[in-house]
Order: C-alpha cells, then sequence, then structure tokens
C-alpha cells in the first residue's frame, strides 16, 4: 500500500474512533431504511405532495459543499439521488459531525423530506444522519476509474461500481441467461444438474483439470463438458433436457478462452441437428430482441443481423474459398501436411487429419464469418460424438455456429449406436497414445448406458461467455466474465 493510501485509511481510522466516542456504531447491525431510491424516483410526485418523510440507505458517490449548503450523491445499488444539508435548518451538531467524519465511499442512512431544486433536480433534505458501513479505503476517481486492466479484472467490485457500462454489461448477461432458461423451459425442456466432479473427463476434446479426492482414493476430474450424463437421462426417458453452468479446460488463455467459462447444452430425443440449427435461429433472435431492443447488434466496425436467415456453408467450401486449397476433402494426410506447411501452419506430433483442418480453418476461415453461419459437413475424426452421415460416411452429423468470427456453438445430430460409439472411443485412445491429450477418453459406462438404448437425439453446447461478448460488443471474454481467471500478483 502507498503512503497516500496509508496516510486515508489511518485517518478514516480515526473518524471510526470519534464516531464510536460519541456513543455510535460505525458498522451497525440494522439500519431504518423504508424506501429505495427506484421506489422514491417512482413514486416521487405522491411522495412529494404527501410532504412524506422518507428513509434512504446507501453509499455516498459525491460530496460538494457551498457554504452552509452540502449536496451529496447517494447510491443504492438501486439508483442515484440527490441529498442537501442545510447547516441553519437541521442539527448544529449533525451538520458538523456530517462535514467531519463522512467521505464518498461510506453508506449512510439519511432521513429528510423530498423537494425539487430550483435547477428541477429531485432532492431530498436531510434532517437526520446515521453512519452504517465507514469506507477505509479511497475509490477511484470518478472521471479515470481504474486505468490498469488487470486491475479492473481483480477488483472487479470497484469496476463495476465505479463504471455504469461494466454495471450494464454484466445486468445484461444476467437477463440473457434469464431468457434462454425461459426459452428453453416455454420449449419444454427439463433443468437438470450433472456431476461437475468426473471420473472421466469425456463429452468433448479438451485437457482437464485432475484432483484427488482422498477418501475414495481416486482422481477426479473437472468436468470439460456435461454432455454423456445429460445423454444418459435421454436413455433414461427424459425427452429434453438442459443444463446451464460451469465448465473447466486446462488450456491457454487469450481474447475468446478462459480455464472455466459457461456454457449451456441442451439435447432433445427425435430431433437431429437440422431441427436445432432452425431452433437455434428463433432462439437467439428472440432473445436479442428481448434483451436488446432489436435484432441488429454492432460488434467492432460490423452490424450484425440476427434477423435475417443465418448462412449455411460447408466446412470444406469454406476452405477451399479462403485458404486456396483445391478439394481438401479429397486430400490424404501424407498429401495435406506439405500443403499446410505452405499455409504456415505447424504440424505438431501426433496431429491428425482433423487437427490440421482446424488449424487452417481457424487461420484463414473463422475470422470472416462475420454474419451467423453454420458451418457443416465435418470429417468424422473431428467428433467421435456425433452420427456419420448416410450420404457420405466420411462426415458426420455435426455444425458449429460463428458470429463475428466466434464459434458460440456446437452441436450434433447425437451418436446412438454403442457398437459404433465404442469403435471411435477406441480411435481416440489411439490419438492420446500418439500424443493427443485433449483426445477423448473411452467411457465403458456411457457405452453401457446406450446398450440399453438411446433414441435418436439433436445436442446442442452453446457458449454464453461469447454471446455476451457479441450483445455487448466486447472483444475480450475477460470483460464479460465476473471473476476471471488470473495470475497471482
Amino acid at each position: 500500500m502507498s503512503s497516500f493510501l496509508e496516510d486515508v485509511r489511518e485517518e478514516r481510522i480515526k473518524k471510526i474512533e470519534t464516531i464510536k466516542e460519541g456513543g455510535a456504531q460505525p458498522y451497525p447491525v440494522t439500519n431504518d431504511r423504508d424506501i429505495s431510491v427506484a421506489e422514491v424516483l417512482e413514486k416521487f410526485d405522491l411522495l412529494l405532495e404527501e410532504w412524506k418523510k422518507v428513509t434512504l440507505a446507501g453509499r455516498i458517490m459525491a460530496l460538494r459543499g457551498q457554504g452552509g449548503l452540502l449536496f451529496f450523491n447517494l447510491n443504492d445499488g438501486t439508483g442515484n439521488f440527490q441529498g442537501l444539508l442545510k447547516k441553519d435548518e437541521m442539527d448544529e451538531a449533525l451538520f458538523s459531525s456530517f462535514t467531519e467524519l463522512v467521505d464518498i465511499g461510506d453508506f449512510l442512512e439519511v432521513t429528510g423530506t423530498l423537494f425539487v431544486t430550483k435547477r428541477g433536480e429531485k432532492t431530498l433534505k436531510v434532517e437526520g444522519w446515521r453512519m452504517l458501513s465507514k469506507c477505509l479505503r479511497p475509490l477511484p476517481d470518478k472521471w479515470s476509474g481504474l486505468q490498469d486492466v488487470e486491475e479492473r479484472f481483480r477488483k472487479r467490485y470497484l469496476d463495476i461500481l465505479m463504471s455504469e457500462e461494466v454495471r450494464n454489461r454484466f445486468i445484461l448477461r444476467s437477463k440473457f441467461v434469464a431468457e434462454l432458461r425461459r426459452a428453453l423451459d416455454d420449449a419444454g425442456f427439463l433443468e437438470v444438474e450433472t456431476p461437475i466432479l468426473q471420473p472421466i473427463a469425456g463429452g468433448a476434446t479438451a485437457k482437464p483439470f485432475e484432483t484427488h479426492h482422498h477418501a475414495l482414493d481416486m482422481s477426479l476430474f473437472l468436468r470439460i463438458a456435461p454432455e454423456l450424463y445429460l445423454k444418459e437421462l435421454l436413455v433414461a426417458g427424459l425427452p429434453k433436457v438442459y443444463e446451464i453452468g460451469r465448465l473447466f479446460r486446462n488450456e491457454g488463455i487469450d481474447v475468446t478462452h478462459n480455464p472455466e467459462f459457461t456454457t449451456v447444452e441442451f439435447y432433445e430425443a427425435f430431433a437431429d441437428m437440422n431441427k436445432h440449427m432452425a431452433f437455434l435461429q428463433t432462439l437467439l433472435r428472440s432473445i436479442a430482441e428481448k434483451i436488446t431492443g432489436g435484432t441488429k447488434i454492432l460488434f467492432g466496425e460490423h452490424e450484425i443481423d440476427f434477423g435475417k436467415e443465418f448462412e449455411i456453408a460447408s466446412f470444406f467450401d469454406l476452405i477451399e474459398k479462403y485458404s486456396g486449397l483445391k478439394d481438401p476433402q479429397k486430400l490424404t494426410y501424407d498429401e495435406l501436411v506439405p500443403e499446410a506447411k505452405k499455409l504456415g501452419i505447424e504440424v505438431g506430433k501426433g496431429e491428425g487429419i482433423e487437427k490440421i483442418f482446424d488449424a487452417i480453418y481457424k487461420k484463414y476461415v473463422r475470422n470472416e464469418l462475420i454474419q451467423p453461419t453454420f458451418i457443416k459437413d465435418y470429417l468424422v475424426a473431428f467428433s467421435p460424438l456425433a452420427k456419420k452421415q448416410e450420404a457420405d460416411p466420411e462426415l458426420i452429423e455435426r455444425y458449429q455456429l460463428v458470429i463475428g468470427g466466434l464459434e458460440v456453438v456446437n452441436g450434433f445430430s447425437e451418436l446412438n449406436d454403442p457398437i459404433d460409439q465404442r469403435a471411435r472411443f477406441v480411435e481416440q485412445e489411439k490419438s492420446r497414445g500418439a500424443g493427443d491429450e485433449e483426445a477423448q477418453p473411452k467411457d465403458e459406462e456411457y457405452i453401457e448406458a446406450m446398450e440399453y438404448g438411446m433414441p435418436p437425439a439433436g445436442g446442442v453446447g452453446l457458449s454464453i461467455d461469447r454471446m455476451i461478448m457479441i450483445l455487448t460488443n466486447t472483444k475480450n471474454i475477460r470483460e464479460v466474465i465476473l471473476f476471471p481467471t488470473l495470475r497471482p500478483k
């Protein structure tokens, strides 16, 4: 702590002692607030007409004195309201103690009557006040706020307190989740909870976090996806299920990745990818309109229109269009490697053909897809959990939705053939043996569940964090996660 901050803190601690010496408590148990700022603003004319005395409580966000007049701004989380102390119209001791003991950042209880100033500002004329919580550290400057980006993330409480833009961003996030939940409930989906600690980290292609349970003397993994458990509930006869929650992946941190993040996954018996692609268009269009007031969103320098039909494109058509590779689907592994190197793609040890194509896609294609675009027609190697296409068994019934260059949805027509599923897991085990740490492990309990009969189904995973990035015109995922993962200071 700097000497300046230490001096401020010591001075405010002295004020605490003064409050105690006067027979009051700087942190009392109860308060007498009888109305919120939002309610005062809503009912102001009625309260003014009745000349009713009110008691507000909140944080002092600004102080300014003019001789015997002392103005302040009070914020209780529901809104801001102006207060006024007049030296010649209130107890002199209360006025003096206010000027001596109150600082910006303190929480106060203030009682008085309402009036409108000559400038037309709704104001509370204070007759009495009481300290509710003494603030020991000065708040950031009102105009410059927190300039250090890392400090903003570390001290998110100050970031939200001092920035209306940040506050509104997280309010919008909460509204998005509420509308998402409402829409899925209305569509007949049942919200469920699946384990976060799992004996096998399955359901996605990612490296997990590992821990140890001492009582059972076994390794457990923070889930990388809830998918396999949710599909077991389809076996159980629950036709539509969903879960909103945190996932954890032991991967790098960048502007679109955080080690813990929030998704919704939903699964529907007797549905397929085409039904869910149509459902997603309606779902996202409706939510965008409800929480932003329209279907057109500004994201960077682009206007994204959720009101138009989402585009649909083949993965390999996009690879050919943007990278220049000719007939990429026909290339063998040995043919692809030198072509990839010409495109500036590094091919790691043990990487399969799908990893190379994915690297080309990320470098040349993804950022070109601004308007909502469904990508389909992936090789079988891209996912061990999706059905093969009947017309072309080399491809799977998988799609991604990309908006503004961000992948926001991954969906399948779910594989429900346990024999094929076992064979796919065996291939994944071979990839793990060749050095691919993200390959999916074989899950015998999941295969056993499938052998009891799993209905044909469609499944969707949607990134809530990335959707909020788009809807709030934000380029860094840490801006939309309240408490992102950071390196310790």
